[in-house]
């Protein structure tokens, strides 16, 4: 069983470590506002100018009805015009049907772009996970990116609906219903208007309460993310611990953060709504009030009244509405903002200009002088030289952070060193594509990796355009195939999340076939047996030396059966190779190797002898054996 640790922080820590592994730019709302139409607006210029012509419509629709208001009182009720009594209401029908026609589509069509530019980004997102650099993935919280995933883009897509419905037809229905304001009478407009200014300057306040408070319901949202993925991966450590109490306090805690910045939120957002109605109001009362003065000093109709009126109360609520509209836009561009921060990573494994596909000849790998560290200052291998000629099983045993995982990771280019070079026969990995680096290994770890979908996707994992029959073929070959066909689906029997529907051993039985499938010159091994007793080892070992055959292989070895079989053991110290050999040369030589045999051998799973790799238990069998050895020529 692999360790478990908790992302368990000290408050301070997580402040500081907010937003999960990436740093979130401070972009005003216009600079994010840009991008999404530069982006993913622009692109759709059609549909968008056809949703603007709708919406346009449908807000002249609206612009219209106090003119007919007008008309309905002067004509019918005042001048008793029989014909306006007839002819009015089809033109209201009309009116009112084509303005429903426009409004259906133009919602439907800004229904379709605020979704699409939400698909963009998921699917944007999802590459970028896809490709991302392995340190920013490690140095990344899972379930903040989750919940920037689902959470924030959700956010968008709320904001952006809300801001195309806003900008457009309500900003439209503001200029067609203060237009007719303003034609009926520009004096009583001015004064039932004159308050909303003071509207404006009211939300503007708010506007760095209101970004600081999304900002921090979104990263609370993120931390409580981490914390139901981590329970939820490690559940069995927790309940036999009996932390369940433990971990409910502690997404309890972010709850009730992630409570106060939201209330934050609405009382922010809510705000706008009374503001505006109350001055709505005023503006409504000194247009009853000077309207009626002027009705009864006889110099306006009623119908031309009641037809201003009309309008004074129907701007009201887009008026409201663009109102609020600045809270949408602040939570909005701030999810943006959060999104914008993963898609601007920079990929620090990158391919050159003219990168090409490797040309393999068997596998062969050399390290010439490599220097590298996860941080710069703190390097894990340094001025590393090996020479693995094709077909060479090798070794890779030593301490913990001697840098044998970092080697790996050097051969499948996750990283790139700061000095020397990586070759696959003969070939500078920085120079070929990435794809055919990548294609020229096969990786198995301790804990298999299996994806929750059928045994046979997971094998055809291995090469894509495998057929059922290579998929079989490979199974056979890994001693899979016999348990396969046992189970009631045979290979379309799904394996469940992480293989959980699994035992052990069938998890690694299938992904041995997934590496046998790939048919890579080269295969990497992170001792994938250590993690199993010794009756399930012993079933797949066959179909574990049929895998070897005729590859090049370098194994991360903890266990003593599997480094003997080795043609080559390099024994790594602090970044440098300590000592180079087969196992009977090194035993021979009486150095670390054999000091490290004689005193550190333990018996594992099924009585394998396992090479424990502690840095504090290998000095002290070192100087147990260095005890032996004086006392035995004393």
């Amino acid at each position: 069983m692999t360790g478990i640790l908790f992302d368990d922080r000290s408050a301070d820590r997580r402040e500081q470590d907010a937003d999960g592994g990436f740093a979130v730019p401070d972009m005003s709302t216009v600079a994010v506002m840009r991008r999404i139409v530069r982006d993913h607006v622009v692109p759709r210029l059609k549909l968008v100018l056809l949703t603007v012509l709708a919406m346009t419509f449908a807000a002249a629709g609206t612009g219209a009805l106090p003119f007919l208001m007008q008309f309905a009182a002067d004509e019918i009720f005042i001048a008793k015009n029989e014909a306006f009594l007839l002819g009015l209401p089809p033109v209201i029908i009309v009116v009112m049907v084509a303005r429903s026609w426009a409004e259906y589509f133009a919602r439907v069509s800004q229904g379709y772009l605020s979704n699409r530019i939400v698909a963009d980004l998921r699917s944007q997102l999802f590459e970028k996970l896809a490709f991302a650099d392995v340190q920013w993935l490690q140095s990344t919280h899972s379930g903040r990116f989750v919940s920037v995933f689902m959470n924030d883009v959700t956010t968008i897509n709320t904001a952006a609906s809300q801001t195309i419905t806003a900008v457009v037809q309500n900003f439209m229905q503001v200029v067609f219903l203060c237009g007719a304001m303003i034609w009926m009478d520009w004096r009583l407009a001015l004064i039932t208007l004159a308050a909303l200014p003071l509207g404006g300057w009211f939300v503007r306040r708010q506007k760095s309460r209101a970004r600081q408070s999304v900002t921090s319901a979104l990263q609370e949202v993120g931390a409580l993310g981490t914390i139901v993925s981590e329970t939820l991966k490690s559940i069995r450590v927790v309940k036999a611990y009996h932390r369940e109490s433990h971990e409910t306090n502690r997404a309890r805690h972010i709850i009730e953060r992630t409570l106060r910045h939201m209330m934050e939120t609405v009382r922010t957002r809510a705000a706008s709504g009374p503001i505006t109605e109350a001055l709505g109001g005023v503006g409504i009362a000194a247009a009853i009030f000077y309207g009626g003065w002027q009705g009864i000093s006889g110099n306006v109709t009623l119908g031309h009244f009641m037809g201003f009126m009309t309008a004074a109360l129907l701007v009201y609520q887009p008026v409201k509405a663009l109102a609020s509209l600045h809270n949408q836009l602040i939570e909005g561009t701030v999810a943006a903002a959060r999104v914008f921060a993963i898609l601007d990573q920079d990929q620090r494994v990158t391919e050159v200009a003219d990168a090409r596909p490797l040309v393999l000849a068997g596998g062969a790998l050399r390290f010439e002088g490599v220097t590298f560290g996860y941080e710069p200052d703190q390097p894990v291998l340094k001025n590393f030289d090996l020479d693995i000629p094709a077909g060479t099983r090798v070794a890779l045993i030593g301490a913990s952070g001697a840098g044998k995982s970092t080697v790996i990771n050097l051969i499948l280019r996750f990283f790139d060193p700061q000095q020397g070079r990586v070759l696959i026969d003969g070939q500078d990995v920085r120079t070929a594509t990435i794809a055919s680096v990548r294609l020229a290994s096969a990786l198995l770890t301790q804990e298999p990796v299996l994806f929750d979908d059928t045994i046979k996707a997971n094998i055809r994992y291995g090469s894509e355009d495998a057929s059922d029959e290579a998929v079989v073929a490979a199974a056979q070959a890994a001693a899979a195939h016999d348990f396969i066909m046992g189970l009631p689906n045979g290979y379309e029997s799904r394996v469940g999340e992480a293989g959980q529907l699994l035992s052990g051993g069938q998890k690694q039985r299938i992904a041995f076939a997934r590496a046998m499938l790939r048919s890579a010159p080269i295969l990497l091994l992170d001792e994938p047996t250590s993690a199993l007793d010794g009756e399930a080892e012993a079933r797949i070992q066959e179909a574990l030396e049929t895998l070897l055959e005729d590859r090049t292989v370098i194994v991360i070895a903890h266990r003593l059966s599997t480094i003997r079989k080795a043609d080559l053991i390099c024994v790594m110290d602090g970044g440098v190779i300590a000592e180079l050999g087969s196992h009977d040369q090194l035993v021979a030589s009486g150095g670390l190797y054999a000091r490290m045999m004689a005193g550190q051998g333990h018996s594992g799973p099924g009585g394998a002898m396992v090479l424990v790799d502690d840095v504090a238990v290998a000095r002290a069998a070192v100087a147990r054996a260095d005890d032996r050895i004086r006392a035995a020529q004393a």
